[in-house]
């Protein structure tokens, strides 16, 4: 297997052993709730308490990575939300669930932007796009992995032995270190460099107006990605069973259908890339989002609620194959990694709170109502992308 593939290999699986953690929460959470005698909002706090540590994560490896090297600390992030996520099995109180997924939340936030930059510096430009689509899709792959998990462990064994399985990254890390050599764009760059004073420093992310400017529109574009996500993915079932009627079997195919759909964008969506362009791409991927999402709030019947779900699902989570690419695009090598996880993870951060404030509008209106709030962040995610310039050469150089 050559250096590109193994690259690839590498962030996928990275990416789907971090999805599959965040996820053990979500399917382990009424046993949580259960055992230590907690309310709802306390054990929504384990989310975002996750959130918190993701975005210090991204920001510390991200330093450390532009620093040291790619896949050394890969690796230890790896480790890290392995090791976090196996002694969330072993809490004995809440305030210890905490401590634990805060430890995971760090570790998962630094792995998805460092995978990113060794893809992105492995795989030449016209390639970068679906690249990065093969590796976003492995949240998805986490996803799935945790929900046959949680079907097997949980009526069995329950929830502590759910979250064992969390040191098996551990072995997938030693993998990869063995397996992968650093990153030769990374090393060329170390090379010309007397020290590694001027990498992974926070303060180059806001050089300049120019700079400065792209880097917050990055952040909201990201930012709208998440809380477009969140928004769907956490209230659409309950809402559908409401406003449709739908039995929790039928809602549960339509997340599916919907999953289904938002693979088939990403990889779509990564060859796009390659061949239109990061900015054609996005323009028209968050316009056809906007429009899917208020028009979907019309379907009626079983069959229009399945393959509406499956088109939203497909442009709007479609652009997570894109977001990888195009932030490194604009960075040099010196804070790509960096950049990618501080951006993202802020845009997890924000993104994060979406699901609160859908549950708000949910208590005075109704669904449409839903629709129209994530339509109009599509729209104001298309009009920041149009500030953005076809290509970051001039932040290269900055």
């Amino acid at each position: 297997m050559d250096y590109r593939k193994k690259t690839v290999v590498a962030s996928v699986a990275g990416l789907t052993l971090e999805g599959m953690d965040i996820m053990f929460i979500s399917f382990a959470m009424t046993m949580i709730i259960a055992e230590f005698n907690i309310d709802l909002a306390t054990g929504g706090l384990i989310s975002s308490i996750t959130n918190i540590g993701m975005l210090l994560g991204g920001i510390i490896f991200g330093v450390l990575a532009d620093k040291y090297g790619r896949v050394k600390v890969f690796t230890y992030t790896i480790i890290l939300f392995a090791i976090g996520t196996a002694l969330t099995g072993v809490a004995t109180s809440i305030e210890q669930v905490y401590v634990y997924r805060f430890i995971a939340g760090l570790g998962a936030g630094g792995e998805y932007g460092i995978g990113m930059a060794l893809v992105a510096e492995a795989w030449p430009k016209n390639k970068q796009g679906r690249a990065s689509s093969y590796v976003s899709v492995g949240a998805q792959y986490g996803v799935i992995l945790a929900a046959l998990l949680s079907a097997i462990i949980l009526p069995t064994l329950g929830w502590r032995a759910l979250f064992f399985v969390g040191l098996l990254p551990v072995i997938f890390a030693f993998i990869v270190r063995k397996n992968i050599d650093e990153s030769p764009e990374w090393l060329a760059a170390q090379k010309q460099q007397n020290n590694k004073q001027e990498n992974g420093k926070l303060a180059q992310l806001f050089a300049s107006p120019r700079i400065t400017m792209t880097t917050l529109s990055l952040i909201l574009m990201a930012t709208v990605q998440i809380a477009g996500y969140n928004g769907l993915m956490i209230w659409l079932p309950s809402m559908l069973q409401k406003s449709q009627g739908l039995s929790v079997s039928s809602s549960a195919l339509w997340t599916i259908s919907t999953a289904v759909g938002m693979i088939i964008g990403m990889l779509t969506f990564g060859r796009f890339m390659d061949r239109f362009g990061a900015k054609r791409t996005f323009g028209i991927f968050l316009v056809a989002s906007a429009c899917a999402v208020f028009f979907y709030s019309f379907a009626t019947g079983a069959v229009a609620i399945l393959v509406g779900g499956a088109v939203v699902g497909f442009f709007s989570n479609g652009m997570f194959a894109g977001y990888g690419a195009l932030i490194s695009s604009f960075y040099p090598v010196q804070i790509r990694s960096t950049a990618t996880n501080t951006i993202f993870n802020f845009g997890r951060a924000i993104g994060g709170f979406s699901p609160i404030f859908v549950g708000f509008i949910l208590q005075s209106y109704d669904m449409t109502v839903v629709m129209i709030y994530l339509a109009a962040l599509y729209c104001i995610s298309f009009i920041v992308m149009l500030t953005l310039k076809s290509s970051g050469k001039e932040l290269q150089t900055a």
